[in-house]
């Protein structure tokens, strides 16, 4: 009889954390709330470098609204778009589980809403947390259609570090003195770079170093002591940053929706999609210190190389005394990297680990190798206007040779759905045509991609490896890869050309970052490893927009799995139509 006691008793135990742990599930399920939002897309006065502009906002706020929301939790929001150009909205780094209909890069998941009409996205947060952002993925609009996506833990699940005393996003980004529309009509026609932004911004201002910005630097007060969670963003077009915050430590605990080993650092270099939590505790003497953010440049080509700050000021700080002035002292100015430090660029994105072990596939099922980067298309008449690159060309850009070409008749999903030939092939190659020195001196006769709409075909559950290559064509240059409905692990990455023999040896399989952006470092190569578990098409591209326009660019075709939990949703009734 005793002996059965001392079965019984661990099986009771057992019974009652099961029951525990599903009851906790599901008060965490019934405390999942469904936000209701209108976005309404349309041209507002905005005020910048002196000038007024007819700007495309969203609710006429530049940056647009931010969202906040929990792990669990679903978003409906009907956009609304009253602006002159056809647009889409993208939820930055939200997987959109068997759910491309929201996610939004027109002429891929959906067709774009054209003026006067309306979409809802309809979407639902699935065991994700941390700093995610939304914007336009329609041509250039998300050069002013942006905001942060901030996704807190479950209510009654902590953040595994102290929790802040206040939490702040900080987006950067870029500002035209012009329409940016403009700015990219005149590129496509030309063939040439596009001009370079007039200004950076950090939540929509420029700041003191600017002309007529003074008056509307970002301000952010602080209390002596406290400590404070910076969620940055860079919602730039164009360019990777440094960020920094004078005499202050910043200590990274997250990157896009992945908690990572916290480390200390004075500055951060981020790209363009990426996102990167930091804590900042205000322990300097009291007064006005200056955060601020400049290029990290890493093409043979002209760049913004101006910097804009916001002010960290302690409500401490001394007054000076005089009339209409809020403290004493200028603030004081960080030390930023040079434009070209790529070496204090590559060690701040190799301290980068996930918090814990993770699991990454080491069996894998596709092996796929891409050399990303840029081209030249030749010109018949090289005198001409619209051959305005390099030596009479037109700008292009890649990956394994294929420039990337968006339908107009349908998107990629709808005419998959459909069933309707002539819009995209299958047959987009693992591996460039062509084996050769990718980064160095390349043969001209190289130079030149193919223009093609062509996807990957992956079946439901493949393991993949991806090894993106950059290459010297045009020039060497970080090209930050953002995937589509899926979050990879970054597991090795190097300079030089990628040697499957050596380099992969060196891979970490134990902590590597969980990320949905990654560059290449500049002449070198990153690794990346994930499943694909997510059925539909799902862009895959860099997110500088310029090399996006040049067909920097491919789609996963992730086909069905087996029952409706691995199937793709029908589309919803006010999908728009081309």
């Amino acid at each position: 009889m005793e002996l059965l006691k001392l079965t019984v008793k661990p099986w009771s135990s057992c019974l009652l954390l099961g029951l525990l742990f599903i009851f906790a599930f599901l008060a965490s399920l019934s405390h999942a709330e469904i936000h209701y939002h209108e976005f309404v897309i349309e041209a507002r006065p905005v005020k910048r470098l002196c000038r007024t502009h007819s700007t495309v906002t969203v609710n006429g706020q530049f940056p647009g609204p931010t969202l906040q929301v929990r792990n669990g939790d679903t978003l409906v929001i009907r956009a609304i778009n009253r602006a002159r150009y056809n647009v889409t909205l993208h939820w930055h780094g939200v997987r959109q589980t068997r759910n491309p209909w929201a996610d939004g890069p027109e002429y891929v998941t959906q067709c774009p809403i054209q003026p006067g009409r309306s979409y809802t996205y309809r979407f639902t947060i699935e065991d994700q947390e941390g700093t995610l952002w939304w914007h336009a993925h329609s041509r250039w609009l998300r050069a002013t259609v942006y905001g942060a996506l901030i996704v807190y833990p479950r209510m009654g699940s902590p953040y595994p570090f102290p929790m802040p005393k206040k939490e702040i996003p900080i987006l950067i980004g870029e500002w035209w003195d012009r329409d940016p529309m403009d700015v990219l009509r005149q590129a496509l026609f030309t063939g040439g770079a596009p001009n370079i932004s007039d200004a950076l911004t950090i939540n929509g201002q420029p700041g003191d170093l600017y002309r007529c910005s003074s008056k509307e630097t970002v301000r952010f007060p602080v209390e002596a002591g406290e400590t404070i969670l910076l969620r940055i963003i860079n919602s730039a077009m164009n360019q990777e940053h440094f960020f920094g915050v004078a005499n202050h430590k910043l200590t990274v605990v997250g990157v896009d929706t992945s908690y990572t080993k916290p480390f200390s650092t004075s500055v951060i270099m981020i790209a363009p999609g990426q996102t990167t939590n930091v804590l900042l505790t205000a322990d300097q003497p009291p007064a006005r210190y200056y955060m601020a953010a400049h290029a990290y440049n890493t093409a043979n080509a002209a760049f913004d190389n101006t910097t804009t700050t916001a002010i960290l000021e302690y409500k401490s700080a001394p007054f000076n005394g005089k009339k209409g002035k809020s403290r004493s002292s200028a603030p004081i100015f960080p030390i930023l990297p040079g434009f070209n430090d790529t070496a204090t660029a590559t060690a701040f994105t190799a301290r980068i680990k996930s918090l814990h072990q993770v699991q990454v596939p080491t069996v894998i099922d596709e092996n796929l190798f891409f050399t990303v980067g840029l081209g030249l298309i030749n010109c018949s008449n090289p005198n001409s206007p619209r051959c305005q690159g390099p030596n009479g060309t037109r700008f292009a850009a890649s990956i394994n040779n294929i420039s990337f070409v968006f339908p107009r008749r349908n998107s990629l999903m709808q005419a998959y759905i459909q069933g309707q030939p002539g819009i995209f092939t299958t047959d987009f190659p693992p591996v460039p045509p062509i084996i050769f020195d990718y980064t160095g001196n390349v043969s001209r006769g190289l130079w030149q991609p193919r223009k093609r709409t062509k996807l990957y075909k992956l079946k439901f559950g493949s393991r993949v490896q991806i090894v993106f290559q950059d290459t010297s064509i045009v020039s060497v240059e970080d090209h930050p890869m953002h995937l589509h409905g899926h979050e990879f692990y970054v597991v090795g990455s190097g300079l030089g050309n990628f040697n499957p023999s050596t380099d992969t040896a060196k891979f970490n399989l134990i902590d590597p970052p969980r990320r949905n952006t990654i560059g290449t470092p500049p002449g070198g190569w990153v690794a990346v490893r994930f499943v694909a578990e997510n059925p539909g098409i799902w862009l895959l591209h860099c997110h500088i927009d310029s090399h996006l326009t040049w067909g920097l660019a491919m789609a996963f075709l992730v086909e069905n799995g087996v029952g409706k939990l691995q199937t793709v949703q029908p589309p919803p009734l006010d999908l728009p139509r081309c």
